[in-house]
């Protein structure tokens, strides 16, 4: 686990093809990540949690759509705006990702 800029812990909690049935054999690499901005609100409240975001990653490597499993939704807007932004590597099809973001 990795901290990151903004005061949050990312957590990368599984990865499978989002096709049911057809496990990946290897992650999928993440070319270009967006750290999420810890937002004002948050601290100015002492908002901590975590943001739960099932990513959907086409196959050319950009987030197609991102699904939100849970969370304060002040901190999961910011976990969504940034992951938007990611690009992934390009793979032969679509492949889901659960990442989970810890604000402290």
């Amino acid at each position: 686990m990795r901290p990151l800029a903004c005061g949050c812990l990312l957590v990368v909690l599984s990865l499978f093809s989002y096709h049911p049935g057809l496990a990946q054999s290897s992650p999928r690499k993440l070319k270009t990540r967006v750290e999420p901005q810890y937002p004002e609100l948050a601290k100015r409240n002492n908002i901590t949690g975590t943001a739960r975001l099932e990513v959907l990653v086409a196959a050319d490597g950009h987030v197609k759509d991102v699904k939100v499993l849970g969370g304060s939704p002040v901190l999961v807007q910011a976990a969504v705006t940034a992951v938007t932004k990611w690009k992934y590597e390009p793979a032969a099809e679509e492949s889901s990702i659960v990442i989970k973001f810890e604000f402290n």
